[in-house]
């Protein structure tokens, strides 16, 4: 189940992508995410200020 508080998602998310995925398209297909839901996320995760860098592969 994927956190819905913005500060452990990004704890969450950050910690798959470091573990477990190469970039943020495989860990929505490693979490069965739709389109939708990974928008959603990459939403909460701005609004803190936090954005995907796909070469550090992690939102900073």
């Amino acid at each position: 189940m994927i956190p819905q508080d913005p500060v452990i998602l990004l704890s969450y998310i950050n910690t798959q992508l470091r573990d477990n995925y190469g970039s943020l398209e495989s860990l929505a297909e490693g979490l069965d995410l739709s389109q939708e839901e990974l928008e959603t996320i990459v939403s909460k995760l701005k609004s803190l200020g936090y954005e995907y860098h796909q070469g550090q592969n992690k939102f900073v």
